[in-house]
């Protein structure tokens, strides 16, 4: 059996791992490439296989580097099951149409300003394509055995990183062999979700290195929070939190109410805008046994978050002028309606911008992070006058010392392990440092390559 590399390596996104043999394909996660323009030109590339000749898609989790080309898949040409998680299959609901929906908005502003080189641009999918394509998914339990295709057996294990993200087992019953992909790994010590089950056997390892060259911050989320929410509504101010709508958004809600039912941070008005972390919420409370909070913790979410749904209430949040704590996707401020709300608060030195995990390089999010005097939104530069702070210790990635005490709480010894999803740096310091624990044989793979497993 082969193992083919089509994306997820050299960055953190569109993940693609082909195995194949002489009469199968099997496609574990489908992602779109986000960040630099030069990423994202690769969604527009022809499929590296042609689509209608892959037998199945295995997802590790919902978000959209890792799902959020199956439209375009199916669109052109597949049509195998799609297997995820229970909790995968809820958030791809959302996740995939919202994608179409921001594909087909993407397109029709390119044509208003005419900065496409095409006369009549076209999105990637729509969101009729991403409800076509969730017609294909089938869902199953954490530990539930299956057969994608004849011959290889696969088990979903939690990977701790959001809600029904997994660990995809591969075992060949021919050869006896596993592979196993890590997906995004979880924290060992998440405020929210638990820690990501030790593997048990693997004779290849595929793993991700998203905080592979780095560390968390040491300092207490919860105490860089307090003090920043306080000084922000002190001097009359608002705390913009950019969030991932799945897993983030839920996190800092539960923290900052917590915050406020403990009084640590005054009470102020808390508003979640966006209406993917809504869906999202919603979801996160119904599988209150796949985390930590309770239904008691989920409801003091519900009951004290006004949650902002429709297009008129998001414009009139946007005019504003009290202390509140507004939570908006996306979370890198690449899109959505928190881009609205940086135009009005980055101005105003009495705001403060909060971001809360990874920062991919070339989104707005990794600009303001290092300090941008200006930000281009919406075609105008907007000067950055709000403090700006980047809580890395609030990541729902593992940092490097996290994922090597996960592989070392299994009894793994692999023949070999690649490492992907990651910066080249950030891959290549992953793989010294698992060589150096484990002694381990760690490889950094080129995108496209092929190799026997």
């Amino acid at each position: 059996m082969k193992l083919q590399f089509l994306g997820g390596t050299g960055t953190v996104t569109g993940s693609r791992y082909l195995l194949s043999d002489d009469k199968h394909r099997l496609l574990v996660d489908c992602g779109m490439y986000q960040g630099v323009k030069t990423l994202r030109r690769r969604n527009w590339a022809r499929f590296p296989v042609e689509p209608s000749t892959i037998n199945a898609v295995v997802l590790t989790h919902a978000h959209i580097d890792h799902s959020g080309y199956l439209p375009a898949l199916v669109k052109n040409g597949f049509r195998g099951k799609i297997y995820c998680t229970k909790g995968t299959h809820e958030l791809c609901k959302i996740l995939l149409p919202d994608a179409g929906y921001l594909q087909e908005e993407d397109a029709k502003y390119a044509y208003r300003k005419k900065f496409s080189k095409h006369e009549h641009p076209e999105p990637l999918f729509t969101e009729k394509d991403a409800r076509e394509a969730l017609k294909y998914f089938e869902s199953l339990h954490f530990h539930e055995t299956f057969e994608p295709v004849k011959g290889l057996e696969v088990t979903f294990t939690p990977a701790g990183h959001i809600l029904g993200s997994s660990c995809v087992h591969v075992h060949n019953k021919e050869t006896d062999r596993t592979i196993v992909f890590s997906g995004d790994v979880g924290r060992q010590n998440d405020i929210i979700m638990r820690p990501p089950e030790p593997i048990a056997r693997a004779n290849i390892l595929v793993c991700e290195s998203t905080y592979g060259d780095r560390k968390h911050g040491e300092v207490d989320p919860e105490a860089e929070l307090t003090e920043i929410i306080t000084r922000t509504a002190g001097r009359g101010g608002i705390v913009l939190i950019p969030a991932f709508a799945v897993g983030r958004a839920q996190m800092l809600l539960y923290v900052v109410h917590k915050l406020m039912t403990e009084e640590k941070i005054p009470r102020l008005p808390v508003f979640l805008n966006s209406p993917m972390a809504i869906h999202a919420t919603e979801i996160f409370c119904r599988h209150h046994k796949e985390h930590k909070l309770t239904p008691e913790d989920c409801h003091l979410i519900d009951q004290n978050t006004k949650f902002v749904r429709k297009v008129e209430e998001s414009i009139e949040l946007n005019s504003v002028r009290y202390p509140c704590v507004i939570i908006s996707a996306s979370g890198m401020a690449s899109g959505g309606r928190v881009l609205h709300h940086l135009k009005t608060l980055l101005p105003n030195e009495r705001n403060s911008i909060v971001f809360a995990g990874f920062q991919a390089p070339g989104t707005r999010g990794d600009a303001l992070v290092n300090g941008a005097e200006s930000v281009k939104i919406h075609g105008e530069y907007w000067l950055v006058r709000a403090d700006v702070f980047n809580l890395d210790s609030l990541s729902a990635h593992g940092d490097y010392e996290e994922i090597l005490e996960w592989l070392g709480q299994g009894k793994l010894k692999p023949e070999k392990v690649y490492v992907t999803h990651g910066e080249m740096v950030a891959s290549d310091v992953m793989r010294k440092r698992i060589r150096e624990r484990f002694g381990w044989d760690a490889e950094v793979p080129e995108l496209f390559k092929e190799v026997n497993v």
